[in-house]
């Protein structure tokens, strides 16, 4: 392969466990040893994530010269870098943030449909998926409060500077991985806004300076979600934003019970009216086309106000500085873990209602998920 590096690593819990579940259980990845997340990101960047059953190095070259990243089971992930080594952890990290979302979205549709059929629950499943989330609340959203500085900018250094104040708080609380998600500022005619690429918690020297006229052509390397930048602003007045993948909220902006939808379809054109908490969830792609970002996003969101994409992530936006943005991403990201397991507590507890004998642990089981709405 005419690649400068690979990374092959045993990822940390809970991905580790994470992944040995999903090559167990996952109907797809046992009939074509690949695994298919739903997720945005996986869509765009990944497609499908090979599963390799022996550290071979013919099979790796085969997997890795049409994916960039692939799993070795019971082993870990191997990625490359075609130029630098910060490529293939991009990819690692990717591979880890696909496989959770897909994780806890089919755990939620399996219990869901149990529910729905009367069937019971597979109890090595269900003690697995409860080890799962305890091993989750260690290396997940810690929700703590962040104070940024309050001051508004009056030179563009200073953009610079809560810009890159901003990305790290993201970072920090766990609200993007990799490099995902992107952040804008409006001043005197102008959109600062991060680099594609960059990583939100290094933003010095990857912030691009780009004329809200369209007179320049320095936006060429900016987020590929300038467009919704720039429309949210003009439709909103709102001129601090911001844009992560929060876990959670992502997850469950998949879960809907309708019935009779082309699911491969949803991120696109759903026109069901949807929303987690009072935070409304849209369809929309990454691009400028009629199902674009640019055009879902800004319509919905108000001043002041916060956004989920379907599959995708969360905008928040308010004027003048990201504090009320930044606060917004901790809250539905919150409310989204809170309705997850709110829904988990539900299905099981019907469950266990329904069939007490087919769920020998449950009550013990559901139990443990009492306290998980409550954590802060």
């Amino acid at each position: 392969m005419n690649i400068s590096c690979i990374l092959f690593a045993e990822p940390a819990e809970p991905y580790r466990s994470i992944i040995r579940e999903i090559i167990r259980h996952d109907r797809e990845c046992c009939e074509s040893k690949r695994i298919v997340p739903m997720d945005c990101e996986t869509r765009t960047f990944f497609h499908d994530i090979p599963v390799i059953d022996y550290f071979d190095p013919e099979a790796v070259a085969a997997a890795l010269s049409h994916r960039k990243a692939a799993i070795i089971k019971d082993l870990g992930i191997i990625t490359y870098g075609a130029f630098t080594p910060e490529q293939a952890y991009v990819s690692f990290s990717s591979t880890c943030f696909s496989t959770f979302v897909k994780y806890f979205y089919d755990s939620l549709i399996y219990f869901d449909s149990c529910a729905q059929k009367g069937t019971p629950v597979d109890r090595a499943y269900l003690r697995t998926f409860d080890d799962i989330v305890h091993r989750t609340e260690t290396a997940g959203f810690s929700g703590s409060p962040v104070i940024l500085r309050p001051e508004l900018p009056t030179n563009d250094d200073e953009v610079f500077e809560i810009m890159a104040e901003v990305g790290r708080a993201i970072v920090s609380q766990r609200l993007v991985d990799s490099q995902f998600g992107n952040i804008s500022y409006v001043y005197r005619d102008h959109i600062f806004i991060s680099q594609t690429g960059s990583s939100l918690d290094e933003l010095e020297g990857c912030i691009d300076m780009v004329p809200l006229d369209g007179s320049s052509s320095i936006g060429i390397t900016a987020s590929s979600e300038l467009s919704a930048h720039k429309n949210i602003y003009l439709r909103n007045g709102c001129n601090a934003i911001l844009h992560g993948h929060p876990k959670f909220s992502v997850i469950m902006s998949m879960y809907c019970k309708e019935e009779g939808c082309d699911r491969s379809q949803c991120h696109k054109t759903c026109k069901k009216k949807r929303e987690i908490m009072l935070t409304p969830i849209v369809p929309g792609e990454i691009g400028t086309g009629p199902t674009g970002l640019m055009n879902t996003v800004p319509p919905v969101m108000t001043e002041g106000g916060g956004v989920i994409v379907y599959g995708h992530g969360v905008f928040a936006a308010d004027r003048d500085t990201f504090q009320k943005p930044l606060d917004m991403l901790m809250q539905i990201e919150e409310n989204s873990f809170r309705e997850y397991f709110a829904t988990v507590k539900n299905l099981l507890k019907h469950l266990s209602e329904g069939a007490p004998d087919s769920l020998a642990e449950g009550g013990q089981i559901v139990s443990s998920f009492e306290g998980k709405d409550d954590r802060h």
